[in-house]
């Protein structure tokens, strides 16, 4: 989890704001979404990799190529079991801003508000919106959007990090030499969890944290 010596009173707030949410009915006209981002460098085998056969794994070559570098957006509606990727060169102001606007436009056209939980990352702000847009723009996304920050050095309670995770264990935690493939690899991924409605039963809750922290409360 993390180191902890006293919470003071704005740690704790944005903490219960962030559980408050979580314990909320389902409506699926106001989402509640966890959105983050994952690097994810590209590298190509040095060799060509040794098939598995009956009785013996597939053997990989340590050495490998780099090819760059890439960034994979995640945003997980994790009481509908729907999420939504995308794969970008970089992870900048506009890129955000730009993802951001998909799930409005795109994603969610007749809800009402998406209420997005993120950590605080220098992108994570309505400036990246006046950054990517004009005025009239900007301020017609950020009406449909209400943000919702996790603490500092407490991302972990961001559901969109224990789907990065899965992401991690059943798609991209291994070699993918190019953007494309990454693209179709994690698009696959997706399409195969939203079908089968994966959904993410959140158990800590307001209550669980005063029991584990209110003796660092200050």
């Amino acid at each position: 989890m993390w180191c902890i010596s006293e919470i003071n009173q704005e740690f704790r707030e944005r903490m219960y704001d962030v559980l408050d949410l979580y314990e909320e009915p389902y409506d699926p006209q106001n989402p509640v979404i966890g959105l983050d981002e994952k690097p994810k460098q590209l590298l190509e085998d040095k060799r060509k990799a040794i098939p598995m056969t009956l009785g013996h794994i597939e053997k990989y070559d340590n050495e490998y190529i780099r090819r760059g570098k890439t960034n994979i957006f995640m945003a997980i509606e994790f009481k509908a079991g729907k999420r939504t990727t995308r794969v970008t060169s970089r992870r900048t102001k506009k890129d955000f801003a730009k993802f951001v606007k998909h799930l409005v436009d795109k994603v969610y056209p007749d809800a009402e508000r998406l209420h997005l939980v993120l950590d605080n990352l220098n992108t994570h702000n309505e400036s990246s919106f006046y950054e990517m847009y004009d005025k009239e723009e900007a301020e017609r996304i950020l009406d449909k959007i209400k943000f919702h920050y996790t603490p500092k050095h407490a991302s972990w309670l961001n559901v969109a990090e224990v789907e990065i995770g899965v992401m991690d264990a059943e798609c991209t935690k291994r070699r993918i030499p190019d953007k494309d493939l990454l693209r179709q690899e994690v698009m696959a991924w997706e399409r195969k969890r939203n079908k089968q409605k994966k959904k993410i039963d959140w158990k800590f809750t307001k209550r669980k944290a005063d029991e584990k922290l209110s003796k660092y409360y200050v």
